[in-house]
């Protein structure tokens, strides 16, 4: 049994990795895969196939009025998330009562017929049940955010060169402002510096120290 309690309102560090370390993430089509089941599958009902409902958006574009449709309720809200090759992390704060787990079952289930059906496989793709960790305070909050944004630098992934660099998302850029994406709510870190300059300062300066201590990672995912 889990021994962690999830609490609406608070924070959570959540992370899994492939069975067997395998990889999750095959090619980008999988990493975009994911991340659109991380957004569509975060809603308090059911909503069938993601397949089905991309066209019913598509359709809705063209219509007069479809981007009037009102948002669904949310179980989980995003800080910032970070997929690997093999592993993801995630900041995240419950909405509603049992926001994780419903979130993450339904992303685990999801993705995971997806891959299945997709490489001709079948079983697990997880590591058994998601890890999580109660953020219970602000300074472990901001340099959680620069391990979890950061996390492909503590991998060193940009050293492998070639299509490697290519199979993570992190939400750094949207930090930095260098993409149009809004997908995680990033007030909560970066109302407390001054400019986005001064964060990634902050977030650097902490992953240099992170990458000093090995047994940060090897304490979250040998757990």
């Amino acid at each position: 049994m889990r021994k962690i309690k999830f609490v609406n309102d608070e924070y959570y560090h959540i992370y899994n990795r492939g069975v067997d370390k395998r990889t999750i993430f095959q090619d980008m089509n999988d990493l975009d895969r994911f991340f659109l089941s991380m957004n569509e599958f975060n809603v308090v009902d059911p909503i069938g196939s993601i397949y089905e409902n991309f066209l019913l958006k598509e359709r809705r574009k063209k219509e007069k009025f479809g981007n009037l449709v009102p948002k669904l309720p949310k179980l989980v809200e995003f800080v910032c998330y970070n997929l690997l090759p093999n592993h993801y992390h995630f900041v995240l704060k419950q909405l509603v009562e049992k926001g994780i787990q419903k979130f993450m079952h339904k992303l685990d289930l999801g993705y995971t017929n997806y891959f299945n059906k997709k490489y001709k496989r079948s079983g697990s793709l997880f590591q058994g049940v998601f890890k999580a960790i109660h953020i219970n305070f602000n300074e472990y909050l901001l340099h959680l955010s620069a391990y979890v944004n950061l996390n492909h630098r503590v991998h060193n992934l940009e050293k492998f060169g070639g299509s490697v660099t290519e199979l993570f998302k992190s939400s750094w850029n949207e930090y930095l402002g260098l993409n149009n994406e809004n997908f995680c709510q990033k007030d909560v870190i970066l109302n407390q510096f001054d400019t986005i300059k001064s964060y990634k300062k902050f977030a650097e300066e902490s992953l240099g120290r992170i990458k000093e201590r090995k047994e940060i990672e090897k304490l979250l995912l040998d757990d």
